[in-house]
């Protein structure tokens, strides 16, 4: 009997294969690390062959690991970093240029002057998106722009257009689907969120053809068989979700208002509407949380660009630490009233502020900042930034209680204390901290019936540690406003 279900998990800095089993515990899990390219300033790219070896590496070898045959598993699930964009031959499978990364800021220019025209607004009614660099409209034309003769391919219909997600399950089933489904749909800035359908008048706002859109599909689908040849056997593809929506799936936030965080290389805070699509007025994003038998369960999402890469960014940039585990002991030994705020800003800010011409900063350093008062920045920029969301949600007139978080960075309990004080909520991690992959694994299996229902899935989440605040709240409220000091300066306006 196939019982086990193998997620891929194509994430911005690695990709990964998780086996898990019907009761949602990780059998097996391999992690493959690939390299990040940066052309110009404010350019992200990745080699999409990098990303197809590493999730077809992580796969093969995952299936090892758990000791399983491609005939044990029920179904695949893929999720994926959201917005990378590429543009493949129908015929070769090969891309024409490199994936363009969602922290990529190549078209700024291009996002200011349509909103100079005043298009803001009409493509925020249709998508429940702003007008940034981040989505995948601006980097696909770019490619059609500027690669000599993409766009006279495109309008021929030699080349297809897709998110990771597309990308991968046109490499695992041998080029028989091009399909995607509603979420990651609903990051292009080309998809109707409340038609559920590719809108022809943003096609033409982009110049974008309508030949190279994939079928976009629910989140649980069948979406095709893999080639025998690449996992011992067929096996079904029945889960497709972008990465931050797959978490909001595990952490089996199914009741609007609930909401989960997750800590990554950047940090999305998603919280289900329900059947409501809530337009915000704080710059927030309305997103589609998942699509199941053609119903749209939508999300009102906050998106902040550097958590877990800020960390990254002190062991690697500075070297001020050699592992990632070393900040949760720092941390605990410092002062919080040091005065240094890092303003990640690396990429540009998230939400709510969307400027992507700020630029990093660390200050309020004086002659005794150490090493551990700038890693306890770090670590306090993450908690910072994920206040700012909950205040913009607070003035949408959404009042969270309870914030589920997952993400790499959450096994840091200092991190998930500070958070709770900050906040002002109670912050609960799951037992499973891999919600992502198994948020799809559980679209999948929901597909293939393992699960029936979404009672069956939620009775599976287990809290393992719960913190509420404990900081007195004049001193959360005083660092708060320190941060947003700190933010005005780095702005560009």
């Amino acid at each position: 009997m196939a019982n086990y279900l193998l997620a891929l998990d194509q994430g911005t800095t690695s990709s990964r294969a998780i086996v898990f089993d019907r009761a949602g515990h990780v059998i097996s899990m391999v992690q493959q690390e690939f390299s990040q390219h940066f052309p110009k300033d404010g350019w992200v790219e990745h080699d999409p062959e990098d990303i197809w070896s590493s999730i077809l590496t992580t796969a093969q070898q995952a299936l090892k690991k758990a000791g399983l045959s491609a005939t044990e598993i029920a179904a695949i699930g893929i999720t994926n970093q959201r917005e990378t964009t590429m543009v493949w031959d129908r015929q070769t499978g090969k891309p024409v240029y490199a994936a363009i990364v969602w922290q990529d800021r190549r078209t700024s220019e291009y996002c200011r002057e349509l909103k100079q025209a005043g298009l803001e607004e009409k493509v925020q009614a249709k998508t429940g998106l702003l007008l940034d660099p981040y989505f995948s409209a601006t980097k696909l034309r770019w490619i059609l722009n500027e690669v000599p003769g993409v766009r006279e391919r495109a309008e021929r219909g030699e080349l297809a257009f897709g998110t990771v997600d597309t990308f991968l399950l046109w490499r695992l089933t041998g080029g028989k689907s091009h399909a995607t489904d509603a979420t990651n749909a609903s990051r292009t800035l080309l998809f109707n969120i409340h038609e559920q359908c590719w809108d022809k008048e943003l096609l033409e706002l982009f110049a974008i053809p309508a030949s190279l859109l994939p079928e976009v599909k629910d989140s649980s689908a069948d979406f095709g068989c893999t080639d025998p040849a690449l996992l011992g056997g067929e096996i079904q593809v029945a889960g497709i979700a972008g990465d931050q929506q797959a978490a909001l799936f595990g952490q089996a936030c199914f009741t609007p208002g609930m909401a989960k965080s997750t800590y990554g290389t950047g940090c999305f805070l998603i919280l289900n509407t329900g059947e409501q699509a809530l337009s915000s007025q704080n710059r927030l994003l309305t997103t589609v949380g998942y699509r199941l038998n053609g119903k749209v369960s939508y999300a009102l999402e906050g998106s902040i660009f550097v958590a877990g890469a800020a960390v990254q960014w002190l062991r690697d940039g500075l070297r001020l630490i050699a592992q990632a585990g070393e900040t949760e002991a720092l941390a605990a030994k410092t002062r919080l009233d040091h005065g240094v705020y890092l303003v990640p800003a690396f990429t540009g800010l998230g939400a709510p502020y969307w400027d992507p011409e700020a630029r990093g900063a660390l200050l309020g350093l004086t002659r005794d900042t150490g090493i551990a008062e700038v890693v306890t920045a770090g670590l306090q920029s993450v908690c910072f930034q994920t206040q700012d969301l909950l205040q913009a949600m607070a003035k949408d007139g959404v009042d969270i209680r309870t914030l589920r978080v997952d993400g790499g960075m959450v096994a840091n309990n200092w991190l998930l204390q500070h958070l709770a004080d900050i906040l002002r909520v109670e912050v609960d991690r799951p037992q499973v901290t891999e919600t992502t992959a198994l948020g799809v694994a559980y679209l999948a299996g929901l597909q293939v019936g393992l699960y029936e229902s979404l009672e069956d899935i939620a009775k599976q989440w287990r809290c393992e540690r719960h913190c509420q605040p404990v900081m007195a709240e004049a001193q959360a409220v005083s660092l708060y406003q320190g941060w947003c000091t700190a933010v005005e300066r780095v702005r560009s306006h």
